[in-house]
């Protein structure tokens, strides 16, 4: 568990370098900075009320809203409207975020399949500790109820339980995802909507509708290794579009891009990039699908993460914003649900006929039982409290990892700053090489996920992605253990 120390007394503070102030408004704002930054408020934890404050420093309300105002002036905490002031999840005097990425302007083919398959192969060695895979903390999962529900509907449907579904899915799960997507701001109907064996096979079958081998597609960069092996299987071309660490693909990048070579379609992780957790603001969400559907290309948005977000309310997706049909948005219940039970989905738009007959084609449909064990627990109303207390644990871990990373690493680290997810990118100083620090990290039981992986033409020697998500005592002492291996690398 990360060291959190409850500090409660004045000498204990001044230890710490609290100073008296002038005014008492300026001792309550020196005591809670000090709070913050040793764990005892961490991000997204509300701070006692002002009327709480008010009581215990034996100071009048106004002199409390004044500290309050300061602290959030200063970015500390935030007010949230009928709550209180709450944490911010981001805190002055973070470590600098990764510069604007800048890969190489020109197509090409995808070739980082040995690298994966490396990687790969320790995930399931059990006497490492995982800082990289991005698996969700199966501990916060439903497991043993979606388990029951296996059951229960086994039972009740006997034999139909393993008959074929058809290449839609079940229909009671796509009344489900249908009506979730309102929140994304998409109204559509069940009819629209494909299952399928997860985020990945949906990808695929998008990429095998719109495109050929030896096709361009446009594509964050960063972005996930997972959508890189499905370019790669196909045959085709990556053209790399830089990505800011907070707001993702640069839209004057692909616009220059569009205008200058011919590109087949893109794709994009629009909230909460894997692995750079970064999310495209709503108005240039607007603004990319209108650039799109100006030229006529296909996006292909994967939105795996957009249910864990630590902001007030849901981001939208690009597909709200589609007004031609052009937008795939691929999702599944992998990261916050269950991801041994490969349930995915595709909302295809104008390419549904052809994505149902390579549904059918490929693999007929997606199991039965997971899907119906799935839209049982969404009837229910039992996710979206498991989806509350997953993004509460998910933005405190963050935080955790991100202070740990600043304790440990060098000076000149850089980390990015999601608003969602749980992964955490980092960018090492120049000299460190991310394979060599992964094959050093393995030696002493640790495993991470190198930079290489997020990109065709392997633009990110120097960085490396961690796993928040199942963030421990154990966690905290294999980052430690990374700092000092850094630190030989010199």
């Amino acid at each position: 568990m990360f060291n959190c120390r409850v500090l409660t007394d004045k000498e204990e503070l001044i230890k710490m370098g609290w100073q008296e102030g002038k005014y008492k408004y300026e001792q309550i704002v020196h005591k809670v900075i000090h709070l913050i930054e040793y764990g005892t408020f961490r991000p997204g934890n509300s701070i006692p009320s002002v009327r709480q404050m008010s009581i215990q420093e034996k100071v009048s309300i106004t002199t409390v809203l004044q500290a309050y105002y300061i602290l959030e002036a200063q970015g500390y905490i935030k007010a949230h409207p009928k709550s209180g002031f709450y944490v911010n999840s981001i805190l002055p005097g973070d470590y600098p975020e990764p510069d604007v990425s800048s890969p190489g302007s020109d197509p090409t083919r995808v070739s980082i399949r040995e690298l994966i398959m490396m990687v790969l192969s320790e995930h399931l060695n059990t006497r490492l500790v995982h800082l990289g895979v991005a698996y969700p903390n199966t501990k916060l999962l439903p497991t043993e109820k979606l388990n029951r529900n296996l059951v229960r509907i086994g039972h009740r449907i006997g034999g139909e339980s393993v008959q074929y579904s058809i290449p839609l899915g079940e229909e009671s799960l796509r009344v489900q995802i249908a009506r979730r997507l309102l929140e994304a701001g998409c109204a559509v109907v069940p009819d629209e909507i494909v299952i399928t064996s997860g985020c990945s096979e949906a990808i695929t079958l998008c990429l095998r509708a719109v495109c050929s081998p030896g096709n361009t597609v446009a594509v964050d960069s960063p972005i996930s290794f997972d959508a890189l092996r499905c370019l790669e299987a196909l045959g085709l071309r990556v053209l790399e579009i830089p990505t800011h660490p907070r707001t993702g693909m640069r839209l004057d990048a692909l616009r220059r891009a569009i205008e200058h070579q011919k590109i087949d379609a893109c794709l994009t992780i629009s909230n909460f990039n894997n692995p750079l957790g970064s999310c495209i603001p709503d108005e240039k969400k607007k603004e990319m699908a209108d650039l799109l559907g100006k030229y006529e290309i296909p996006l292909i948005e994967n939105d795996i993460f957009g249910e864990i977000y630590f902001t007030e309310t849901r981001p939208r997706v690009v597909k709200a914003y589609d007004r031609k049909g052009l937008t795939m948005l691929c999702s599944s219940f992998s990261k916050d649900l269950c991801p041994g039970y490969r349930v995915g989905w595709v909302v295809p738009g104008r390419f549904k006929e052809e994505i149902e007959w390579l549904k059918y084609t490929s693999s007929v449909a997606t199991t039965k039982l997971p899907q119906l064990a799935i839209a049982e627990f969404l009837a229910s109303g039992s996710y979206d409290p498991l989806l509350r207390r997953i993004r509460k644990i998910y933005a405190q871990n963050l935080s955790a990892l991100s202070v740990v990373v600043k304790r440990y690493f060098p000076d000149e680290t850089r980390v990015t700053r999601p608003s969602g997810g749980f992964l955490l990118w980092v960018q090492l100083p120049d000299f460190v090489d991310s394979l060599k620090l992964y094959r050093s990290a393995l030696q002493k039981n640790i495993a991470i996920t190198p930079g290489y992986l997020f990109s065709a033409t392997q633009n990110y020697k120097n960085f490396i992605r961690l796993n928040a998500a199942n963030w421990s005592e154990e966690a905290e002492e294999a980052v430690k253990c990374l700092g000092e291996i850094i630190s030989t690398l010199k």
